[in-house]
């Protein structure tokens, strides 16, 4: 039970840092969500919205942070 304890208080930590980033720095992340290869279809009553190249870069973001994190618990 000791390491549910750990990835509890990690995850405590990374959505805090994330928050003080977001909180302090959010006016100059403009850019995520609005990357080349995010698709958007807009018509007259219809919008999707495809963030494909943000998803990706989230998803190699978090595998570095998760692996970096393992290695030092």
């Amino acid at each position: 039970m000791h390491s549910l304890g750990k990835w509890i208080i990690v995850a405590g930590i990374l959505i805090t840092i994330i928050g003080l980033i977001i909180f302090f720095f959010g006016n100059k992340l403009n850019w995520i969500g609005h990357l080349p290869g995010d698709i958007k279809l807009e018509r007259k009553h219809f919008k999707i919205y495809f963030p494909i190249t943000t998803m990706v870069l989230a998803s190699i973001l978090i595998t570095i942070i998760i692996n970096l994190i393992k290695k030092l618990f």
